[in-house]
């Protein structure tokens, strides 16, 4: 089976090329069936470097995508750097393939009208919250409104439930936030990813934001879920230029 590819429907320039894998089309075991790109889940090694070939060859990418070492933080790093430990990544050179691995958590994709700037961000509800999309915004150093987004598969509103310390985190931060929560039961609320980011992204003067219609955890065949099945793989989200 070939794997099975999301591309954004935004107008990117011509340049910017953006992809995100599912887990159709791999060569991973169960759980992690079958396209798992994650090296951090215990899937055999010799199978995730095969499902990368596959990825790459497949796609035709210029490189090897930065993977990075995802910790839940605000961290952005250039492409030109070492460093791996971040949540997102900038490229401004042609031929860097900006990546995020995600499984429920919302990955976003970023470019400029001018199609000189992509970047990937991992927003799962910390980063979200301590300012990833922020913190990836300002390091692109584009005004915001030549900038769009492309929000792609993360868990659903109507299943992803946070207590009340989710909802305060970006509450306090925003009040309008309160727009994107929906109570359950005492100290339970369904959380919208996709409105917290859109409400960071247009506070930050971004208008074009795209995407935002899909769930990981309802769509099983499609999706890698971590909360809906614990041990499981990763898909992942590219952004480069031509």
């Amino acid at each position: 089976m070939k794997p099975e590819f999301i591309f954004p429907d935004w107008p990117a320039p011509k340049n910017i090329k953006a992809v995100t894998t599912t887990r159709i089309g791999g060569h991973s075991q169960v759980p992690f069936d079958s396209f798992n790109l994650a090296a951090h889940v215990d899937d055999d090694p010799d199978t995730i470097t095969q499902n990368r070939k596959t990825l790459i060859t497949t796609l035709q990418l210029p490189a090897e995508p930065v993977w990075l070492e995802q910790v839940h933080s605000a961290i952005v790093i250039d492409t030109s750097t070492q460093d791996r430990k971040a949540d997102a990544s900038v490229a401004t050179q042609t031929g860097c393939v900006c990546a995020v691995m995600t499984a429920d958590c919302l990955p976003v994709l970023f470019c400029n009208q001018q199609g000189t700037q992509v970047a990937a961000a991992h927003a799962g509800w910390r980063g979200l919250a301590d300012g990833i999309l922020e913190s990836t915004v300002k390091t692109m150093k584009s005004p915001a409104n030549e900038l769009m987004a492309w929000l792609g598969p993360a868990i659903g509103p109507d299943v992803f439930e946070v207590g009340d310390e989710v909802r305060d985190a970006f509450i306090n931060y925003l009040p309008q936030a309160e727009q994107a929560f929906r109570q359950t039961r005492p100290g339970h609320w369904l959380a919208d990813l996709y409105l917290l980011a859109r409400q960071r992204l247009a506070q930050q003067g971004i208008t074009e934001i795209y995407g935002g219609d899909f769930c990981t955890y309802t769509e099983k065949k499609r999706f890698y879920s971590y909360r809906r099945d614990g041990k499981t793989g990763r898909m992942a989200s590219l952004i480069w230029m031509e």
